[in-house]
């Protein structure tokens, strides 16, 4: 992989093109927004998203799809969700059969409730190597080159193996899977579970509710990635409990942020609107409790976040909901 198209300039597409610009790589990453891009040009670092990360000389921003995916070995998706679809309709023409996809996105689509390699696929064909990076990794640590380890899965070994080689670096390990669809429920989930973490945070809670909430989020994370077809085991890695500790217990996390304004009394169109990122968490919970729907499975956390979110109900009464649950054997699988 000599060169590398990343889609999208926040915070994560901006971290990995500036870590796969310091292997040696030439990396184009595009930014739909021409201003913006014109600043990374001209500062080379993003303000924005990363301040005070340096773009290296390898990386080159561009608002142009066709100059960003010219004769390149590997595409990089970092936009978010809702966008994916679109994005995919605009650059099918412009990818090779063989250019390999990484997926950065942690998400589902509202509607179809596909997760980002079905809409790769749908939209690519299904014959494309696709791979999926996932797990505890905020964009601002990488860019600083802060030990980090992630997981990437992929159906095909050899597609794994290959995203694998050519993006470690001694601060950035890469395990790999095959469970795709584990891998994906984990790093849409935990976005639901971090602002439920959040508003814990802001009622002030304590640690004690903090951590009963984390773990009844993996069992409501790991019930739905299995009734979908993933592997339980898959959830206890890094792209399921790692990357679910590390959004609910940092102050970098979008969707714990969200979480603990709700809990602070704050309107969810208030909060969002001060907000220069996006927090996937807020349309992945619609997603999931329609998926919950779809599968019979019982999501909890996930209905009472639903009901907060849609302000159908008080941060301090869903968790007084939970609480008064009835109670249960903990194996139960409801």
């Amino acid at each position: 992989m000599r060169t590398v198209a990343v889609l999208g300039a926040g915070g994560w597409g901006s971290a990995l093109a500036i870590h796969l610009g310091r292997l040696g790589k030439s990396v184009r990453l595009w930014g739909r927004d021409p201003a913006r891009v014109a600043r990374l040009c001209e500062e080379r670092s993003n303000q924005t998203y990363l301040p005070g990360a340096q773009l290296p000389r390898s990386v080159a921003p561009t608002a142009s799809l066709e100059e960003a995916l010219g004769a390149t070995d590997c595409v990089v998706l970092a936009v978010p969700s809702h966008g994916t679809r679109e994005l995919l309709r605009r650059v099918a023409p412009l990818i090779g059969p063989d250019v390999t996809i990484v997926s950065g996105t942690k998400g589902f689509e509202l509607g179809t409730l596909n997760r980002m390699s079905e809409i790769i696929e749908q939209e690519l064909g299904a014959s494309r190597p696709v791979a999926v990076l996932s797990g505890p990794s905020f964009g601002a640590e990488v860019a600083r080159g802060a030990p980090t380890a992630v997981l990437v899965a992929s159906r095909r070994a050899d597609v794994a193996a290959t995203v694998q080689e050519e993006f470690r670096a001694p601060y950035f390990r890469l395990y790999a899977s095959d469970d795709m669809i584990g891998v994906e429920v984990g790093g849409a989930m935990k976005n639901v579970i971090a602002i439920a973490a959040g508003v814990v945070e802001g009622l002030g809670l304590g640690p004690n509710a903090l951590a009963a909430l984390i773990t009844r989020g993996l069992v409501e994370i790991s019930r739905l990635a299995c009734a979908m077809g993933g592997r339980r085991e898959t959830l206890a890695g890094l792209s399921g409990l790692g990357d679910l500790i590390l959004t609910c217990t940092s102050g970098l996390s979008r969707n714990r942020h969200v979480g603990v304004e709700l809990g602070r009394g704050r309107q969810l169109r208030e909060i969002l609107g001060s907000m220069q990122t996006v927090a996937e968490g807020v349309k992945t919970t619609e997603a999931a409790l329609e998926l919950g729907r779809r599968h019979q499975v019982d999501l909890p956390i996930s209905t009472q976040m639903g009901a907060v979110l849609a302000g159908r109900t008080g941060a301090r009464t869903a968790v007084e909901e939970l609480m008064l649950r009835r109670q249960r054997p903990e194996a139960d699988g409801h």
